[in-house]
């Protein structure tokens, strides 16, 4: 009778043992990451040993930024694959002729939280979470917003104080989830190049400081994910580069015309302005005329590469400074030291790093637009892109 049971008990445990397989094996999951401000020829330095490694056994390239090359508009057009002018979010700042009273910026809560200013393009996660991939995200703009009324299955809340350590091991916590809860899809966002770039400059020690800190993170996501043997496609991007500035190098606005003809909507490598009641025509005779370090056009007259200027949220007038020359508008909220970004997206040094790994692309893919991030992932991720001003040139098998 025991023998019996032995045999039975045996019988009955070997399917059950190749279901529990089955259902443990991992499918690969798609990881995209963005270092702000990580300048494309950083990668050069021979500090971020784990970004290169990514890069030689994959693929690398140098990711043109959309106009204006600061950090909500691009990352919005790296999940979305439409430039700024038509994603809606056209800067870190910008006013909406239908709420005029109120302005979308980085320090508005509020504002930058409300699907209002999101909902003029769909990004990847809501995309894939229509169609039943689960995503999740640890940092990335719009990622906290309800946008056409859905977020990610999971994600965090922005806060600049998490540090670098904790976002990678809140990824691994995601992924060490069962299979049913696993998310397909992850979003992971460094900032501290970008800061480092801000306060000290591009070529400071401080930036390379930061690179080697981040790279050593991206390590120990990798160590993570090979100890639970997770297969992974990884594309890393960036944002915009970063141009060295300074105080000697300035355009004073308040030297052209007074300051209360207009409101300075966002100032800096690039000015957006937008007159004031009845001062149109003399706002435009002062600021639309020659200048040196300094171009400034009616937003329906930008030059046809920035691909800018018909979305009703861009400012009446853009001032596009020559690079390393920063446009104020009276006194700055800080001094004009270490690194910019912001500039025209033809500037070498506003081009962002791109690498993928654990797709079929290999070796130098060139300069490319980073409206091709998104049917990038679309494929990956298996879901149908919307419509978008990508034309489809990373797509695999293409």
């Amino acid at each position: 009778m025991a023998r019996f049971l032995i045999i039975l008990l045996a019988a009955t445990l070997a399917p059950l043992s190749s279901l529990h397989a089955a259902e443990e094996a991992r499918k690969p999951l798609t990881l995209l990451i963005s270092i702000d401000g990580f300048r494309t020829d950083y990668l050069d330095r021979e500090i971020t040993p784990n970004l290169s490694r990514l890069a030689a056994e994959g693929a690398r390239g140098k990711l043109r930024p959309s106009f204006p090359t600061k950090t909500f508009p691009n990352h919005y057009t790296i999940v979305t694959g439409k430039r700024p002018d038509r994603n809606g979010i056209v800067g870190n700042s910008m006013i909406d002729p239908r709420r005029p009273e109120v302005k979308f910026s980085l320090g508005n809560a509020k504002q930058a939280l409300d699907p209002f200013w999101w909902d003029e393009a769909e990004p990847i996660w809501v995309t894939a979470e229509k169609a039943g991939v689960r995503t999740a995200t640890m940092f990335w703009p719009g990622s906290e917003v309800a946008i056409h009324g859905t977020l990610p299955s999971d994600w965090m809340r922005f806060d600049q104080r998490i540090p670098n350590a904790q976002r990678v091991n809140a990824v691994l916590d995601w992924v060490r989830r069962p299979a049913d809860i696993r998310p397909a899809f992850i979003t992971l966002y460094f900032d501290t190049v970008d800061t480092q770039g801000h306060r000290f400059g591009p070529d400071s020690a401080e930036v390379n400081a930061a690179l080697a800190e981040v790279d050593a993170r991206i390590g120990d996501l990798l160590s993570g994910l090979a100890a639970m043997e997770q297969p992974v496609r990884i594309i890393v991007t960036a944002d915009h580069g970063m141009r060295a500035v300074d105080a000697s190098r300035v355009i004073q606005l308040a030297d052209l015309i007074d300051l209360d003809s207009f409101i300075p909507v966002e100032t800096g490598p690039y000015a957006a302005i937008e007159p004031a009641a009845a001062t149109d025509a003399r706002v435009a005779e002062a600021l639309l005329k020659p200048h040196e370090h300094m171009d400034c056009y009616r937003r329906e007259e930008l030059p046809e590469h920035l691909h800018y200027g018909k979305n009703p949220r861009v400012a009446a007038i853009i001032c596009i400074a020559e690079p390393g020359w920063t446009i104020l508008a009276g006194e700055p909220e800080w001094p004009v030291a270490g690194g910019a970004h912001g500039y025209d997206n033809r500037d070498p040094d506003m081009l962002g790093l791109f690498i993928a790994y654990g797709t079929r692309l290999k070796g130098d893919v060139g300069t490319i637009d980073n409206v091709e991030v998104y049917p990038l992932l679309a494929h990956l991720l298996g879901v149908r892109p919307l419509a978008s001003d990508a034309a489809g040139v990373l797509v695999e098998g293409r």
